[in-house]
């Protein structure tokens, strides 16, 4: 509310006609005093130091890629996830004896191990980066890639491979559009051919998340695959 100089009468202000653009000008020097504030908090903390700023950057760099370069969710994103390695770690006690168990429990979370959690294991535990990935690639029960929510094993031994179980690959190929060793882009199915599920008599056999379908059928591929989310 204003009061015109001619005669004092009251005047209603709408603030949609005259607050926008003072508003966007008070937003930007907001902005502009928070990140001063920001700022000098990062170099006060010393996080301008060459080793720490060296795993920051990777820790954003490996975020924002596997965003696509969505920035702002990408460092959401990361901070939640840190969080969680962080409850991991704590389980742990911190105890660098425990890096085997950790890395498993961060697997089973994500079904894989980013390297950004890689990275935060490291600077938690002080383990090099190079020993945690030596570990990661030598037991078969971790991956470095991102593998699907829900994994798809379709038998191609002998006994299922001559009742059609090259055919039901073939078919869980195309309906989810990937090839063996695969995950979905959505990370919802990873297919991956085995060589026998000791179960001949019921080939072909197609196995999602250790649930076994046998005597499969080409029309039946969908059916089951949409029983996932």
């Amino acid at each position: 509310m204003v009061y015109r100089k001619s005669n004092l009468e009251r005047v209603e202000v709408k603030p949609a006609e005259t607050g926008h653009k003072k508003s966007s000008v008070l937003n930007k020097a907001e902005d502009l005093l928070r990140g001063t504030d920001l700022l000098s908090e990062y170099y006060s903390r010393g996080l301008d130091d060459v080793y720490v700023s060296f795993d920051l950057n990777n820790l954003v760099s490996d975020a924002v890629e596997r965003f696509h370069g969505d920035t702002e969710q990408a460092l959401k994103h990361l901070a939640q996830e840190l969080h969680q390695v962080d409850q991991i770690i704590d389980k742990y006690d911190g105890d660098k004896e425990s890096l085997i168990q950790i890395l498993l429990d961060i697997n089973n979370l994500y079904h894989w191990l980013p390297k950004s959690a890689l990275i935060w294991v490291s600077v938690r535990l002080k383990v090099p980066l190079t020993q945690i990935y030596h570990i990661g690639s030598f037991y078969k029960a971790f991956s470095l890639v991102p593998q699907g929510k829900h994994l798809i094993q379709v038998c191609l031994g002998t006994a299922c491979h001559v009742r059609g179980g090259e055919r039901i690959i073939d078919r869980v190929r195309t309906v989810l559009g990937v090839s063996e060793g695969e995950t979905t882009p959505d990370l919802r199915f990873t297919l991956e051919p085995v060589n026998c599920l000791g179960c001949c008599s019921l080939g072909p056999v197609m196995v999602v998340d250790g649930q076994f379908y046998g005597k499969m059928e080409l029309d039946k591929v969908s059916e089951v695959l949409n029983k996932y989310e």
